[in-house]
């Protein structure tokens, strides 16, 4: 019963966010929002993994049972969305959005940790119940690109009104779930941890340095394509009005998510049979085939560049974030893991992505006259980027094996 409950959970926490983060670039992009505007909404997202998480925590250890925090903090977040689909007007969209993922991005930690702790004091082996129960996530985040998608609503407000609706339902929901207290643990070691104050120690090492260095350039990558792809799928309509990238351009982005899902499968293998730094470079690689394939593809003979682009998606998106997390697991000593794992998110969920929406919208800017953008040469330059990371990395990142990472590298 408490794997059932967890995996509604799981659900409806990333059907809220597939409800919205592939389409909501398009939508802006159709009510006339300006690229760097665009930027700055999906930047906030950077913005708030940087901040919030940490004190959301802090309060989730010290004072508040983590299911009351959490619903609240969903409540929070249907008001806020509830409002932001009332207006076009971005000088009041900007600041609904900045409230809704300040108390957003939080959950996604907020529903890890109160799994965890309730899959725990049940009995469960977390590594082996726990990702199963995850795997519903990105089941919840198909679901709701094509629910958008088949009804219309991927340039509508309606959008954020599902995304609405779902936030309210699982705020509500997860009152009702087991009871998680406080851990109480001391303030200033908590703040410390939460923050990724205790990991930089980390930085002693030279090549843990240059690992940090690229996961924020790497985490430039992360966030471009959900901003500008479905804008970019929808130009197509003027050369192939009739063609299924057109009509269903978020079921074509969905495969994105299929394919991130079977590629998690293949982290373990691997990771154990070549090591961190090749598996960093396969994901630095399937960046620029991502950004490549758009460059060529189109919505008529070229669909299948399109195809590719978005299976390869997984292995982008995977063998970077989950693959990193794993590094970090195993580098850093038990002390500050817990530091390390929020130095690494900040870094490449925060830094990373709010440089990469901001240079994205300059590319996107420098290559659009009198309204128009020359999609190819935006694609090819982000492709250009990721290969010039990739060698960078090649160059410079040189692991050596350690007590609690004997893998090839």
């Amino acid at each position: 019963m408490l794997k059932l409950r967890l995996i509604i959970a799981q659900f409806l926490q990333f059907f809220i966010w597939g409800s919205w983060l592939i389409s909501f670039g398009g939508y802006l992009y159709s009510i006339g929002t300006a690229p760097m505007d665009i930027a700055a909404v999906y930047a906030l997202a950077g913005f708030a993994s940087l901040i919030t998480p940490g004190i959301i925590g802090i309060i989730a250890d010290k004072w508040l049972n983590s299911e009351r925090l959490y619903g609240i903090c969903h409540l929070i977040g249907a008001v806020a969305l509830f409002f932001a689909a009332q207006t076009t007007a971005y000088g009041q969209l900007f600041p609904l959005m900045a409230v809704y993922l300040a108390v957003f991005m939080p959950t996604i930690s907020l529903s890890y940790s109160l799994s965890y702790s309730l899959l725990h004091k049940s009995g469960f082996d977390t590594d082996k119940a726990f990702p199963p129960i995850r795997s519903w996530g990105t089941i919840g985040f198909i679901v709701a690109m094509w629910a958008v998608n088949l009804l219309d609503w991927t340039f509508s407000a309606n959008q954020l009104l599902l995304a609405a609706g779902a936030s309210a339902l699982l705020g509500l929901y997860a009152f009702t779930l087991p009871v998680s207290p406080p851990m109480r643990s001391k303030g200033t070691l908590a703040w410390k941890s939460a923050f990724g104050i205790d990991a930089l120690a980390l930085f002693k090492q030279r090549q843990m340095r240059i690992f940090f260095l690229f996961a924020v350039l790497i985490g430039v990558c992360l966030q471009i394509t959900n901003a500008w792809g479905t804008p970019f799928l929808e130009h197509f309509r003027a050369g192939y009005p009739d063609s299924f990238t057109v009509k269903y351009p978020l079921i074509i982005s969905s495969i994105s998510q299929i394919s991130e899902a079977l590629f998690i499968l293949a982290i373990p293998f691997v990771l154990r049979k070549y090591g961190i730094k090749t598996i960093m470079l396969m994901s630095i690689g399937a960046w620029a085939l991502r950004f490549g394939f758009f460059g060529v593809g189109d919505a008529g003979t070229g669909f299948v560049w399109l195809l590719l682009s978005m299976v390869v998606y997984g292995m982008a998106f995977d063998f970077f974030n989950i693959a990193g997390s794993l590094f970090i697991e195993r580098e850093a000593p038990e002390p500050i893991r817990a530091s390390a794992q929020g130095l690494w998110m900040m870094a490449s969920m925060g830094v990373g992505a709010v440089v990469g929406q901001f240079a994205a919208a300059s590319v996107v800017g420098f290559f659009t006259v009198d309204g128009v953008q020359a999609w190819s040469a935006i694609w090819l330059t982000f492709t250009g980027y990721a290969a010039a990371v990739g060698v960078l990395f090649a160059l410079f990142f040189h692991p050596q094996n350690g007590r609690r990472n004997g893998n090839k590298n």
